[in-house]
């Protein structure tokens, strides 16, 4: 029976995984698209092998999730707690890519796990939730707003005496290669996510007892998310690159290049599970602000931070009593 409760969770964070890769999609290719420096099939199925190289690339926010975020519950009830956190982070991601709003797959992960975690008892990591989650949840997006408009500043200055036509030309070529930079990064971090509930689950049943993560693993929920990112997210594709700001190649360059130094950093530095979709949001809104700060349509940014802040708790309380009704049986 547990085993087939591992499959199950298995299965679960497989889903997960496929909707976090469709819901973040437009997260690496929605300025590329919307400036057209790619085609939008062009830009899935390059954000789709992007995401699996970034997804093979590490492994230490997977460390920090599996064991840094709620203590290790043994046995059967340990795995409902997991697989109820599964399910509040997998209708949240589908309730709010419904509703075309980027909100974090991430915190939904997170939120799902401490809702669960809560609901059957099992000690949160509180220290570990903050130092690794909510306070990096907090500055990346500040850090990504900040340098997207210094590198938006910066390129402007570069270009200043450049031919318009030709640099417009350039700077879509250069898109490809900054959205290929993003979407490693948004690899590296999301997949590793669900990797770490993985391993969680692996300890739980006491098929392993350490946090490593096996090379299965990482190839399961790599794919996974490649395959999530093929089919693709246009509702909230059209909410990066049209409704905060009207992205020009040279926005959608420097607002690219600013989420994957973020994304890069914090996974390889601090290990820290960001939000993909948070960063490259910041970013958006900070190059635009170059422009004008009336060029930003700050309503617009209002509303994503609306669900930003009600992604984690909303999570909790669906996996909360997901694990109430999962316990019944």
């Amino acid at each position: 029976m547990e085993l087939l409760a591992l499959v199950l969770v298995v299965v679960l964070v497989t889903g997960f995984d496929y909707t976090n890769g469709f819901h973040d999609a437009a997260n690496a290719i929605a300025s590329a698209v919307s400036t057209r420096a790619l085609s939008l099939r062009g830009a899935l199925g390059l954000a789709a092998v992007m995401n699996l190289v970034g997804a093979l690339a590490g492994t230490g926010v997977a460390v920090t999730v599996a064991s840094g975020v709620i203590a290790t519950p043994q046995g059967g009830g340990g795995l409902t707690v997991v697989g109820a956190a599964l399910v509040g982070a997998i209708l949240w991601n589908i309730t709010t890519w419904y509703f075309g709003l980027p909100s974090s797959s991430s915190h939904a992960l997170i939120g799902g796990l401490v809702g669960a975690a809560l609901a059957s008892a099992t000690q949160v990591h509180w220290s570990g939730v903050l130092t690794k989650v909510a306070i990096p949840m907090v500055v990346s997006p500040l850090v990504g707003l900040t340098l997207g408009y210094l590198v938006m500043i910066g390129l402007m200055w570069l270009l200043r005496r450049a031919n318009a036509h030709q640099a417009h030309r350039w700077l879509r070529r250069a898109q490809i290669v900054s959205a290929s930079s993003l979407a490693l990064g948004h690899g590296l971090q999301d997949a590793q996510k669900s990797m770490g509930v993985i391993v969680l689950a692996l300890v739980i049943t006491g098929h392993q007892e350490d946090y490593t993560v096996p090379f299965w693993v990482i190839l399961l929920c790599a794919t996974a998310l490649a395959a999530g990112t093929w089919s693709g997210g246009l509702r909230i594709m059209r909410t990066l690159g049209r409704r905060i700001f009207n992205l020009t190649p040279a926005h959608g360059f420097a607002a690219e290049i600013s989420a994957a130094s973020v994304l890069y950093m914090t996974a390889f530095v601090f290990a820290a599970p960001v939000s993909t979709t948070h960063v490259m949001t910041s970013a958006v809104m900070g190059v635009g602000a170059t422009r004008r700060r009336s060029a930003v349509r700050w309503s617009v940014a209002g509303d994503i931070a609306v669900g930003w802040v009600l992604t984690a708790p909303a999570a909790a309380t669906v996996a909360a009593l997901a694990y109430g009704v999962i316990s019944l049986f």
